[in-house]
């Protein structure tokens, strides 16, 4: 029996490998670079989380997301953030409707660009705060309430947000209980000079990729499953909760830099990010069993957002990555602890 169980979890694990490698190839096709960019993004895909991707202007973050949404069979939703919009138009209103032939009127509800299953959130800090809380009960409850009426959404569904970094003139921070719904925040940095060149060789030579669709939504709620199937050994689970809970300030695991600069730190949903995104990981490199490691490469994305700096970190221009990366020096794996 168990013979037959390893053999189940790892034809299941070589399938996964092969359907994640088959839709990186496609978005590959128009993105140069940006790999663990876009490893982070079909991580929070393949887990069933969101994804907040942080970067300036003309980086390539909305056409990352276009092109995800090309390789799926998903139907898709854009929203454009601007200062005037508000939260009827992402959600959507009732409409007084007339019956052409009895001429009777009647409301009728006109669904938003928040009804799809895969919703791209394009600078999410350039709204109002009322109109940002707007997405909290999709992102959290897959479902949205209008009036008296209450509308659950399609399964898989999965927001994927871009935002300015936040000194930017005309940004709105988001709040921290809409910054814990995202499973990854990723960071898009600036491409290097051999990626530069590929980008405009590209761009400028009337090349257009064609992005073949490679998964439907029952494939990724089927591997979102296997996910959770993944075996978390009880010292590698202890580490993780260790590990997140160093981040509490003068708590039983808190390091010097969390004490020294940290506000408040993470809630339980990190906890739950580090988890799966670490079994995630562990898929990848074909093992159905995570590992310290995974937990430690899971670590910085999982809880960068949920991290909030006191006034002397942001004074010293101490980032949450800087505190985060003491976390992991610091913390003891168990057998470390052991010895």
């Amino acid at each position: 029996m168990a013979d037959a169980a390893n053999l189940n979890a790892e034809k299941a694990t070589e399938e996964f490998r092969a359907k994640f490698k088959r839709v990186r190839d496609e978005v590959g096709k128009a993105i140069v670079g940006h790999d663990q960019v876009i490893e982070g993004v079909l991580t929070c895909l393949f887990v069933g989380g969101h994804v907040l991707l942080e970067g300036v202007p003309g980086l390539g973050k909305t056409y990352l997301i276009r092109t995800l949404s090309e390789a799926l069979s998903l139907s898709f939703g854009r929203i454009q953030f601007t200062p005037d919009l508000m939260p009827a138009d992402i959600i959507g209103t009732n409409m007084l409707r007339e019956d052409p032939k009895t001429g009777a009127k009647s409301f009728e509800f006109q669904k938003g660009p928040l009804f799809a299953q895969m919703v791209l959130a394009d600078e999410i800090n350039r709204a109002t705060p009322k109109t940002q809380s707007a997405m909290l009960e999709a992102m959290q409850e897959h479902a949205i309430t209008a009036g008296t009426q209450r509308y659950k959404l399609e399964e898989p569904f999965f927001v994927m947000a871009t935002q300015n970094p936040i000194e930017q003139e005309g940004t709105y921070p988001l709040p921290e209980a809409q910054l814990d719904r995202f499973f990854y925040k990723l960071v898009v940095e600036y491409s290097s000079k051999d990626e530069l060149k590929t980008i405009l060789d590209r761009t400028t030579a009337g090349h257009q990729p064609k992005i073949e669709p490679c998964m439907t939504g029952q494939e990724i709620l089927g591997a979102q499953n296997l996910v959770r199937q993944v075996v978390m050994a009880p010292h590698v689970q202890d580490y993780a909760i260790r590990m997140v809970m160093a981040t509490h300030p003068n708590g039983p695991y808190a390091v010097e830099d969390t004490n020294t600069y940290v506000r408040w730190g993470s809630s339980p949903r990190g906890a739950q990010s580090v988890t799966l995104g670490a079994k995630l990981l562990s898929l990848l490199d074909g093992r159905f069993n995570a590992s310290f490691e995974d937990v430690q490469r899971a670590y910085l994305p999982s809880l960068r957002h949920r991290v909030l700096l006191n006034f002397e970190g942001e004074a010293e221009g101490i980032s949450t990555d800087d505190v985060l990366k003491e976390i992991i020096n610091k913390t003891p794996t168990l057998a470390e602890v052991a010895a």
